[in-house]
This record gives C-alpha cells, structure tokens and sequence, in this order.
C-alpha cells in the first residue's frame, strides 16, 4: 500500500510539472506573438485570441517539427494554388505536404489570407470579432481540423490564458513576464534578456534563435555568450546590417549544402525573398547556393525560379 501511495505522489508531481512547463512555454509563447496576432486582427477581422489559440495548438507554443522546420505554425497543407516550398509529414495522410514560409510573421499573414480567402470560412467574418467560442466552433465546422474537440480546446486555451484581453485590437504596452527571476537592466527599466527569451530551433546540423523586436547581433551575440563578429560571419552578414525581427540567427558556422532531405528537390523563390533569405531558410551557406546554380552575385532573385540546393 505504502508503494502504491508512492508511486501516485511521484506520478502527481510529475503531472504538476509538465503542467507548469507547459504554461511557461504558452505564456512565453503569448507574450513573443500577441502583437502579430493583434496586427492580423486589424487587418483582416480575425480575432486574435483565435489566431493565438490556433497556433498555440498547431505547434505545440511553437515548438513542433513544423513550427521548427517549416515556420508553419498553423499547420496548412499545400492547397489553393500554393507554388512555394513544402515538407512533407505524415498527418491525415503519410505524405501530406506542408506549407513552408520565409519567417513565422508569414505564416501568421498566410494564415489570415487562407480564412479571409477561403470559401468554407467566409460565414466566419460575420461573427462579431469577441464571438470566440462562435469562431472556434465555426472553425471545426468548417473543416479546419479533424478532430472532434478542436473547438473545446480552442475555447478551453483561450480561457485559460485570458486571450480575449487581445481582441480589443489594441497592442499591449507591457506583456506578463514568462519567467519571474528576470534581472532588471539600468536603462529604461527595461528587463535584460536571457537565453530562455529565445526560441532556439535546428536546421540542417545548426542551433539559431529568431531576432526578436530592436534585436541587433551585437545584443543576440551577449545574450547567447558569442563575439559579435563571429555571429554576422556565420550568418554571412554585412557589417551595417541588423537582423529582422522573427529573421533567423544561426549560432554556429552553416554547412555548406542543405540537409539531405532536400537531394533532388528544388526551391521555388518566393516574391521579395533574397539570396540571403533562402540560404538562412536551409542552413547553408550563401556562397554554395549561387555556385550550385551556376549564378554570379550580381543575380537578382525572380518569383518562380527554382533553385537547387544540394
């Protein structure tokens, strides 16, 4: 008996922490992406509660193969007429095809185009931007996900994380902090960023980070114990150039070729993409990708060209 009781404390303790895990990467979640789902709701009436919800389930607070992989953090398949590039991943199907974008901001436009766009969702934008639990359910009825609970656990994330405080469709001045033991800087009593601030991904053999809102290398550098000059090297960077916010930050030198799953598949250039852009994408290096395509420098980028990248 004494065993069993034992054995149910330890189970108990271990279910509370996974629980307060999981809070702590869904609040730092909210606080790094309420603004972008805010500016989604302003411009295409999609309340962001919603978006933050969706995404939140959809990858795991940004932490699924996809989120990771893919900067898909909605989960959309390749359908309408998408021509960019795709992973393919076992869900409905073993080789479903996933969209892949340039940086998570896109996935976040992308998924307002795809509702907005979409014929199934059009009864959607005549609910009320606070009707959450008529969106959610609107959303399961439309077909957006397959399972029976998508829209409880929508509803259900929403509540629990008071979402709707971000359908007034003004952004926040201050977020809640997602760890409390944050040191305070001297200037502007603004809190000094730590390497748990970061979203830390993979790609290709190599660790990176996202540039948050006002990041620099130089601020990315100290956070992450690097020297300033190595972090543009690896990133093949020039000396006046800052990273964008949500561009990604490799922490390490890149490999020369992409990854192996892309032997004898192609990229498709997207409109406004650079060079630069679709090297960080695939973790190689800028150099070997104009030298696989027989491309000098000079090369300026065109919507609809397919690039080789191994």
């Amino acid at each position: 008996m004494r065993h069993k009781l034992l054995a149910l404390l330890l189970l108990a303790s271990f279910l509370l922490g996974q629980a307060h895990a999981q809070n702590a990467n869904y609040q730092r979640y909210i606080d790094q992406y309420a603004s972008a789902a805010i500016d989604q709701m302003n411009r295409y009436g999609i309340p962001a509660s919603i978006t933050l919800a969706q995404a939140l389930l959809e990858s795991g607070a940004g932490t699924s193969y996809l989120a990771v992989h893919a900067n898909n953090h909605f989960g959309i398949k390749v359908s309408g007429g998408w021509t960019g590039p795709y992973i393919i991943r076992s869900d409905d199907r073993p080789d479903d095809k996933f969209r892949v974008y340039k940086n998570v901001a896109a996935s976040y436009e992308d998924h307002s185009l795809f509702l907005r766009n979409g014929r199934r969702y059009a009864s959607l934008f005549s609910l009320s931007p606070r009707d959450y639990k008529g969106w959610a359910r609107g959303l399961k009825a439309a077909g957006y996900a397959t399972s029976p609970t998508y829209a409880n656990h929508l509803i259900e994330i929403i509540e629990k994380y008071d979402l709707t405080q971000y359908d007034t469709g003004k952004k926040p001045r201050h977020h809640k902090e997602s760890t409390p033991s944050r040191r305070r800087s001297k200037h502007k009593n603004e809190p000094t960023k730590t390497p748990d601030d970061y979203q830390i991904g993979y790609c290709n053999g190599n660790y990176y980070v996202r540039a948050a809102e006002g990041d620099t290398y130089k601020s990315i550098a100290k956070v992450m114990g690097k020297r300033t000059r190595k972090l543009r090297r690896y990133n093949e960077a020039s000396r006046h150039r800052e990273p964008e916010t949500g561009e990604i930050v490799y922490l390490h030198k890149k490999r020369k070729r992409a990854d192996k799953q892309w032997k004898h598949k192609y990229h498709v250039i997207q409109p406004g993409e650079s060079m630069h852009d679709i090297a960080q994408k695939y973790g190689m290096r800028l150099s070997t990708l104009y030298d696989l395509n027989n491309l000098e420098p000079s090369f300026v980028p065109r919507a609809g060209r397919q690039l080789r990248l191994r």
